[in-house]
């Protein structure tokens, strides 16, 4: 469960002992992107890449060769490659749901309209989505059943759009939703990514998008390295946050009422990782020192361990009370403001929705 909190209370004495954050470099290609094809694989494992010229909004000069996101993979993804996505140029989908799990400002009281997409550049060890995230669930749609979709939804009651993991798919979400809103599709448009996107991939967006929601998953480039295979994962996402700030300004919500849904803004996501609490200090840090109170932040403690941990023990575990309430009490002491917290079992396995088409 979330709660919406004025971060400017006094905090409980901070009586937590620091964890030293793991910081041992491993390489795990195989495991994280088995899914991907050997050409696309080869070509990021060479290092092969070219500066990204193309406009976003070209999709076929953006799709010949793949360079949309960071990753950099150059898969031809238009005559039917994958790329390190796991996908070509074809929407898939899994689940297009009210969801009720996000933000309170997000998910309201009728839900969120969720479409959960296929595949992922990051391919995190950690992942809880795995059976999408990977590509295997999921279903090929066009750009025009997904307009559809955005309707079907709304009809139903959604107080928002929310993208889930869409970077890989922005030249055709980009015409579903023109499509859409040319239409009287009128709901806010909410843009859930891991981050590891190019500012000019989301400037795509831009008047397409009301709210961004983020994550910041880490600052240190060890354990990006370790965990997303991203070493530069911390200044991508530097860049791709400042990007969402700049579109979105600051939050505005319902009726201008804070406990209210949120119209247009920037909720930055940070989930504690076990073990990793100094991170999330300095991510916390960072965020508030660079945006103040124009964005909201949402700590959270949902860290669910899945089986494929195995070979990362250090992270098989959820996260404790103390690992928890030493970051929340840190980002009071910041005077950070505007924010949510988590309370209650949220490292279930039950919060993960299923991915079995319904939808779409």
């Amino acid at each position: 469960m979330y709660y919406m909190i004025c971060l400017c209370a006094a905090s409980t004495e901070n009586c937590y002992k620091k964890t030293e954050v793991v910081k041992t470099v491993l390489v795990y290609f195989l495991l994280s992107f088995i899914m991907v094809n050997a050409d696309s694989f080869q070509r990021l494992v060479k290092g092969e890449s070219r500066t990204m010229t193309y406009a976003v909004s070209d999709k076929k000069s953006a799709e010949d060769a793949c360079i949309l996101c960071p990753r950099k993979c150059r898969a031809k993804r238009a005559v039917g490659e994958s790329g390190v996505c796991g996908q070509t140029d074809r929407i898939k989908a899994a689940r297009a749901a009210l969801h009720y799990w996000e933000e309170p400002c997000i998910s309201g009281t009728s839900g969120s309209g969720a479409v959960f997409f296929s595949g992922c550049n990051l391919h995190c060890v950690y992942c809880q989505n795995k059976s999408i995230s990977m590509g295997n669930a999921g279903k090929q749609i066009t750009a025009e059943r997904l307009s559809d979709i955005f309707f079907e939804l709304q009809e139903k009651g959604a107080h928002n759009i929310n993208l889930v993991t869409p970077g890989h798919f922005v030249p055709q979400i980009a015409e579903a939703l023109s499509k859409a809103k040319v239409q009287g599709m009128s709901l806010p448009v909410v843009y859930n990514t891991g981050s590891y996107e190019y500012a000019d991939t989301l400037k795509r967006m831009e008047g397409l998008v009301d709210i961004y929601l983020p994550d910041f998953k880490y600052m240190d480039s060890g354990l990006s390295l370790r965990y997303s295979c991203a070493a530069n994962y911390s200044e991508v996402a530097k860049a791709a946050v400042a990007e969402m700030v700049r579109q979105t300004g600051e939050a505005v919500f319902e009726d201008g009422a804070e406990d209210g849904l949120m119209k247009r803004g920037t909720i930055v996501r940070h989930l504690v990782l076990p073990g990793c609490t100094q991170d999330s200090k300095d991510v916390i840090g960072y965020l508030h020192k660079t945006y103040g109170n124009r964005i909201y932040i949402s700590i959270m403690n949902q860290f669910t361990p899945m089986p494929e941990l195995a070979d990362y023990p250090e992270l098989n575990r959820p996260v404790t009370e103390a690992e928890y309430g030493e970051v929340v009490d840190y980002a009071l002491s910041l005077g950070v403001e505007c924010g949510f917290i988590q309370e209650g079992e949220t490292a279930m396995e039950s919060f993960i929705p299923a991915f079995d088409g319904e939808g779409i």
